[in-house]
């Protein structure tokens, strides 16, 4: 997939309401056994890139390091359902402090009484911070409006045929 049709994708109203949203991603990698691993992580962008930050000693750190090979999933649970899919590359970088990014990402998922408190928690906990940049290389937008499934859409082509 060209970075131009990549670009195409994420641009998409409902791609930027998935990327903009209070919905984590959720990442998937490679552990360091080889096993296969999902966590819901807050995110924010920078252009195409995802972007997201922890802790330095995180198990994921180490096992980006190895694999850096990802896939991200943002979906809303509403109907119909809305659901962004990204696979690229992460890219590792140890950074002093916390990033404003990994704030602003914060904010996206608390009310606005619950935020300054939140922000002092970080502050006091994080000395420096791993910043994880995904940079795609696929995206689909499955919208279930103008966007499906390709299976479905086989099945729908196939049925109707009949």
């Amino acid at each position: 997939m060209t970075k131009e049709e990549i670009a195409e994708i994420l641009a998409k109203p409902y791609a930027q309401q998935l990327l903009n949203g209070p919905e984590p991603a959720r990442m998937a990698y490679n552990g360091l056994d080889g096993d296969p691993r999902v966590i819901p992580i807050g995110f924010w962008t920078v252009g195409e890139q995802v972007v997201m930050a922890t802790v330095p000693k995180s198990a994921k750190v180490a096992a980006l390091r190895k694999n850096p090979k990802v896939a991200l999933t943002i979906d809303q649970g509403t109907f119909p359902p809305k659901v962004l899919l990204i696979r690229g590359t992460a890219e590792i970088e140890l950074v002093a402090g916390i990033p404003d990014g990994y704030l602003t990402a914060g904010h996206k998922v608390m009310t606005d009484d619950q935020y300054p408190e939140w922000v002092a928690g970080v502050q006091g906990l994080y000395d420096e911070m791993v910043v994880i940049t995904i940079t795609p290389t696929w995206a689909k937008l499955l919208d279930f409006e103008t966007t499906i499934p390709k299976a479905v859409e086989d099945l729908i082509k196939e049925k109707s045929a009949g």
